[in-house]
């Protein structure tokens, strides 16, 4: 497409829309991925610069994306961003956002009303922004139409119930309220665990560790494999060394483990990778080099 936010491909009957809500280079690479010795980032410069690193400002480069997925004659969003007019003082990039992803939507054909599901991988700030909207100064649901799937681990950890994550990150309480909230008061949420299915070609998966019900939406269609792995991943180095988690993952062994496993899986059958915040094309295959996960093609 000429809209450089917005890139379609297509994998078996499935087509996929990336609608980018902005990339840049984001925070110091091994403040990032603090596990990873910080000679990983020099030696791998070939595969990590430009897309993935600033060598010259040493900051990893991340995306903010959503992901449309056109399956069996439904339009599935993953993950929402972070939405316009948030309070978020914990995080000044987040707070009172004022960007034009619904314009960019509706340029990948998607307008609000047309969507049939909403899949959030987790509920953190960058991932349930515009679940809803501002309607005379209250939040409502944006895709007044879709079902809202929320891993139930994280509803519980993030909601009342859980004391809004324990109260440990204060902006928690109002990501929760205004984006979250209102979809339960719509009766819009649906709420699992384990494994969900929502239809012949996707399938949602726990994969906890970044939070408590963090999930990986797994594609199937014709022999052909994808993975939304969500925040199981934020930069190519942890395919390289599955066991560095990032500085935002609340049980980073837990983590490691579900990133092990997805991305054994991924080299094993073929899957391509496709995790919520890759720059670049966005889209890679996780392959084996003597006995060790390496990077493939870069897809999209």
């Amino acid at each position: 497409m000429a809209d450089e936010t917005v890139q379609s491909f297509v994998i078996g009957d499935v087509e996929i829309v990336r609608v980018v809500e902005w990339q840049v280079p984001f925070v110091p690479a091994r403040d990032l991925v603090p596990g990873c010795a910080s000679d990983v980032w020099e030696d791998n410069r070939d595969r990590l610069a430009p897309d993935h690193w600033d060598p010259e400002s040493d900051r990893a480069v991340v995306a903010l994306q959503t992901w449309v997925v056109r399956s069996a004659g439904r339009t599935v969003l993953v993950d929402t961003g972070v939405g316009n007019g948030r309070d978020r003082p914990g995080n000044p990039l987040f707070h009172h956002q004022a960007g034009d992803f619904p314009g960019r939507l509706a340029r990948a054909g998607v307008r609000p009303e047309d969507v049939d599901v909403v899949v959030n991988t987790h509920i953190h700030g960058d991932h349930v922004g515009w679940n809803t909207r501002d309607a005379d100064g209250e939040w409502v649901p944006m895709f007044p139409n879709a079902r809202y799937l929320l891993p139930a681990a994280d509803d519980t950890h993030f909601g009342p119930e859980g004391g809004y994550g324990g109260g440990v990150r204060p902006d928690d309480r109002l990501i929760y309220e205004d984006s979250i909230a209102p979809v339960h008061r719509a009766g819009q949420a649906e709420l699992w665990d384990g494994e969900h299915r929502i239809d012949e070609h996707l399938t949602l998966e726990s994969a906890p560790g970044h939070t408590p019900g963090s999930a990986v939406l797994r594609l199937s269609s014709r022999g052909e494999r994808a993975a939304f792995v969500g925040d199981l991943l934020h930069s190519p180095v942890q395919i390289l060394h599955p066991e560095c988690s990032s500085c935002f993952c609340l049980d980073p062994r837990q983590a490691a483990a579900s990133r092990q496993r997805v991305l054994e899986r991924a080299a094993d059958q073929q899957e391509s990778v496709i995790p919520a915040h890759f720059a670049g094309t966005g889209v890679v295959e996780v392959r084996r080099e003597r006995g060790a996960l390496t990077l493939g093609r870069w897809k999209g």
